[in-house]
């Protein structure tokens, strides 16, 4: 192998240098563990029923819905802070994910509407989602976890910039 200079190390996908991440808040991973926590708790009381009705056999599903409610606290905690979003001058920038990171680039030209929604879990912990609605579905993009005022004022940047985008067609 021939000596010479060594290329320079590529630039990382999911981090483009001239983005400043907004994070959302902190809050979700409890709203989240804390739906989790009423899912996980059916499928526990059910287990433990089945187990006093049926046979001791039916204990490990019991076990197994503890392991898979631990795992899944555990990973909303790594999850959570991974998300995050940025506004450049024509597109939304969002990113997740650890195991499977992805970023989703919505340029504002292509927007054809921005829904702000918020479930009883999300409320009870003063959390909204802005979901962005595309003409591709492959592009539509969400940030949950961001407090109502919050959502809501991106709600409205969103929609004014996606509609001088798309009157400069």
């Amino acid at each position: 192998m021939p000596a010479g200079p060594v290329p320079a190390a590529a630039p990382d996908p999911f981090a483009p240098d001239d983005v400043v991440w907004q994070r959302i808040s902190p809050r979700y991973a409890t709203a989240q563990r804390t739906a989790s926590a009423l899912f996980f708790g059916v499928l526990l009381v059910a287990a433990v029923v089945l187990t006093v009705l049926l046979t001791r056999w039916v204990a490990f599903a019991a076990a197994a819905v503890l392991v898979w409610w631990a795992w899944d606290f555990w990973l909303v905690g790594r999850q959570v802070p991974a998300w995050g979003y940025a506004e450049r001058d024509d597109d939304l920038l969002v990113v997740h994910g650890i195991l499977f990171r992805s970023l989703v680039v919505v340029p504002y030209g292509r927007l054809q509407y921005v829904d702000v929604e918020a479930g009883p879990v999300d409320r009870r912990f003063g959390l909204a989602k802005v979901q962005l609605h595309t003409a591709a579905p492959g592009s539509d993009a969400a940030i949950p976890g961001l407090p109502p005022a919050d959502a809501a004022r991106l709600r409205d940047r969103l929609a004014a910039r996606g509609e001088a985008r798309l009157a400069g067609l």
